[in-house]
């Protein structure tokens, strides 16, 4: 039910629904559902027009998919540290990669079956259709013409950034959106782009066994992240065996009957020829505005395709009535399923009419799932000094706290706050940055410590378990605050 085609049910459907509500919502990824959701609950009567699943590139073709075979290649390389490091003789015989794949599957199955019964129950009418804009409140798809009553919001997400001349084939040249269902796992794999995706993808690889060459064309992997953080991530990486090549760039690709060879231009300026089983290009990804007849509501895109606001706080468009959200929106907005969320929230709120705060986009977290694990919220050191703070800052070694000791991947936490003028020279926190293990689940609370203006002095007064990772946190924030126990 793609592109416009309907079964004979969703068309005897769509003859008795209704052709007007409050809300039309075009595209059902996670910022194209949050609102359809909200403002349902909030008692408006929504349409939603998706030519897919609903769930997006976040749930089919990235974030679960690729978490969910994340998970699995940590359970890899946790065999491989039982049998190194803790005496435990254990094996990997095989992977079985139907059953793996089989398993994703189901994940992304029964996340994707919950979100259409969050849709139904809310009273959300899904129409099945590409659609496109007719007017400032009208939309056609599936051959019918609908009118939103208080507004339209456009959805319709992000597709990966190609390179001339190297057409993704699925099997030797991939993207982010067809690596996970490319044939097979390969013995080797060369990846173009090191931001969290490529860094993401080059961690699933080599756990599984390939030998893989990351290639970034900025001096650091993960660019727009605290320096620090690149350095720790890039160590982790090189430790696990991957060539992590940054100030390099592709200068050629050829593909072959069984892989591909790459001409790559090092940072030295030197020509390195490389042969891999597959290329995953990972340098990016552009809006989605295809068909989507933006000049016929009075809308144009940005030099990079963004569909911007004219009103941040509403996320509204230069044309009354007509929101964006997701990876539509340019920068701030940082392409992240979470933000989309709240996105999401705000434009439903302000279509019902609620006050809404802005979405506070230097507050929300930035992950990279990898091993090790990047996790930040807020401003990076040389950020901050870029915006004439006055900084310090605090950096504390995973290991130097038992729990760390115990898990022996190394990483760090960082915090970078305001100079202050108070005993312990530190004022409001602006950025706290983290690498290592599972530090995926710890930024919730550096975010609440960001996003609340906190300083290091009442973070201090909160007590972190020990022994636990999150300890270092607590300990970072104690020195801080003039009260370091195991760090002076």
């Amino acid at each position: 039910m793609t592109n416009g085609t309907a079964t004979p049910q969703t068309a005897a459907f769509q003859e008795a629904a209704p052709q007007e509500a409050d809300v039309i919502v075009i595209g059902g990824g996670t910022g194209g559902y949050s609102t359809a959701l909200r403002a349902a609950h909030l008692g408006l009567t929504v349409i939603l027009a998706e030519r897919d699943k609903v769930g997006g590139t976040c749930l089919h073709r990235g974030c679960i998919p690729s978490k969910a075979m994340l998970h699995a290649a940590e359970l890899v390389d946790g065999i491989a540290e039982a049998r190194e490091r803790w005496g435990i003789k254990a094996s990997l015989d095989s992977v079985d990669w139907p059953a793996l794949v089989a398993t994703r599957d189901d994940i992304v199955s029964r996340n994707h079956k919950g979100v259409e019964a969050h849709l139904g129950h809310g009273g959300v009418q899904v129409v099945r259709a590409s659609a496109e804009l007719t007017g400032p409140r009208t939309v056609r798809a599936g051959g019918r013409t609908y009118t939103a009553r208080r507004g339209i919001v456009l959805a319709t997400g992000s597709r990966p950034r190609t390179l001339p001349g190297l057409e993704p084939d699925g099997r030797h040249v991939v993207t982010s959106d067809d690596a996970l269902f490319a044939p097979g796992l390969p013995a080797s794999v060369l990846i173009l782009g090191g931001g969290a995706i490529g860094v993401e993808y080059a961690s699933f690889h080599r756990s599984m066994g390939a030998e893989v060459t990351l290639i970034e064309a900025a001096d650091r992997l993960v660019p727009l992240e605290d320096a620090d953080v690149s350095r720790h991530l890039t160590r982790g990486l090189k430790k696990r065996g991957i060539d992590v090549q940054t100030g390099a760039r592709l200068e050629g690709a050829t593909v072959l009957d069984a892989g591909v060879r790459a001409t790559v231009r090092t940072t030295r300026g030197e020509l390195r020829t490389l042969e891999a089983e597959r290329l995953l290009v990972a340098v990016g990804r552009v809006p989605v505005t295809d068909g989507l007849n933006l000049a016929a509501a009075g809308l144009t895109t940005d030099e990079r395709g963004f569909v911007a606001p004219a009103d941040w706080s509403r996320l509204e468009t230069s044309v009354p009535g007509i929101h964006v959200v997701g990876d539509l929106l340019p920068p701030p907005s940082l392409g992240l399923a979470h933000a989309s969320f709240a996105e999401g929230l705000l434009v439903a709120e302000t279509l019902a009419g609620l006050p809404s705060a802005p979405v506070d986009y230097a507050a929300v977290p930035r992950v990279t799932y990898s091993s090790p694990q990047t996790a930040s919220v807020g401003l990076g050191e040389a950020e901050a000094r870029a915006r004439g703070h006055e900084v310090v800052v605090n950096t504390m070694p995973l290991t130097a706290v038992a729990k760390g000791m115990v898990h022996g991947q190394g990483g760090m936490v960082k915090v970078v706050a305001e100079r202050g003028r108070g005993q312990s020279g530190a004022g409001q926190v602006l950025g706290v940055h983290l690498v290592g293990p599972h530090v995926s689940e710890m930024i919730a609370e550096s975010q609440l410590i960001v996003g609340w203006d906190a300083e290091p002095a009442d973070v201090a007064r909160h007590i972190h378990a020990h022994p636990t990772l999150s300890e270092a946190v607590g300990e970072a924030f104690l020195t801080l605050a003039g009260r370091g126990l195991h760090q002076q």
